[in-house]
């Protein structure tokens, strides 16, 4: 009997230790929260990655919707989550950058979540109802100078502000916000011409733009797009510099092992290699970054920088919530 005592003891002293949690983890389901509505462009690429790491993980990871305050609802949620590896946080440059100078948050997002990798990234289109006088770039700045304040652009959270806010920085525009609760209603109304123009990520309006709904005068980026090369870039059209990237990226609350971050990281490598996810993420308009950019290292450099870069043009700007 006391033999079989020592025995299990040690038994649970091996499990304890890192490297035995990491050998058996995941032993049950992974939820990740998405901090916006199923469906949207978060979500769906949440879902193909997460089928994607299953594979490696040989756990299904669950998808759980959490909506509210432009997205800092579904973070907290993630936040306060035992850090375990079977709470993940998706999010994006809005959620886990912008919204820490627009929002008083309870967390701090550097702070409280461990990186695990960044998954894709999504230029977006300067994009204008197909009434608008001009047929360039260049032309769109010019009658925005001729009309000072007279056009308005519609936006859809924290993101779709600060490009406007950006755009009138490095252009020395100035035209009037319409705040939406999502980008679905606002293109809407961009198309009967309610409103003059927007700032939109390519997988939500290039089919507008294809359908003639709309114009397109330049994707935010220093390359074309592959899906539609005969938009300019923005250096191209007449504005050097206006890049922005709606990026998407996983963490995991702070504290957990990083034995699990290294499981986790290396799945979402895994699944990034894998042609047919490869594939769905390119149908919806994301670039995969390359390799040595999808550590967590690289992840975590990556917000920091993006921190440093968008606060004080948000401050500038006096963002504040919609």
């Amino acid at each position: 009997m006391r033999k079989l005592l020592i025995g299990v003891a040690i038994a649970l002293a091996v499990q304890a230790t890192p490297g035995a949690r990491a050998q058996t983890y995941p032993s049950r389901p992974i939820t990740m929260i998405v901090p916006f509505a199923a469906g949207g462009p978060t979500d769906r690429i949440g879902r193909i990655v997460a089928e994607g790491m299953r594979a490696s993980l040989g756990q299904p990871i669950v998808i759980e919707d959490v909506t509210g305050a432009s997205g800092t609802l579904g973070v907290g949620r993630a936040v306060r989550a035992a850090p375990d590896g079977y709470t993940l946080s998706m999010g994006m440059w809005a959620t886990h950058v912008l919204n820490g100078a627009v929002f008083t948050l309870p967390y701090n997002l550097l702070d409280d979540l461990e990186p695990i990798a960044l998954l894709t990234s999504n230029p977006q289109l300067v994009i204008a109802k197909k009434d608008v006088p001009a047929g360039s770039l260049s032309e769109l700045i010019a009658w925005l100078k001729a009309n000072p304040g007279k056009a308005s652009q519609g936006t859809a959270g924290a993101g779709t502000r600060v490009s406007g806010a950006f755009f009138q920085s490095l252009s020395g525009t100035s035209f009037e916000f319409v705040p939406y609760r999502g980008a679905a209603p606002a293109m809407q109304d961009l198309i009967a011409g309610q409103i003059d123009l927007m700032f939109d990520q390519v997988s939500n309006s290039l089919p507008q733009v294809r359908a003639g709904n709309i114009k397109a005068f330049a994707v935010t980026a220093k390359t074309r797009l592959a899906l539609a090369p005969e938009i300019p870039t923005v250096d191209e059209a007449g504005l050097p510099g206006f890049y922005i990237s709606l990026w998407n990226a996983i963490w995991a609350p702070k504290g957990t092992p990083k034995e699990i971050i290294g499981r986790l990281n290396a799945a979402v490598v895994a699944a990034l290699a894998d042609p047919r996810i490869r594939q769905q993420l390119a149908d919806l308009g994301q670039e995969i970054p390359p390799r040595e950019q999808q550590t967590p290292q690289a992840l975590g450099a990556y917000q920091k920088a993006e921190i440093e870069k968008w606060w004080p043009i948000i401050k500038a700007a006096h963002i504040t919530p919609d």
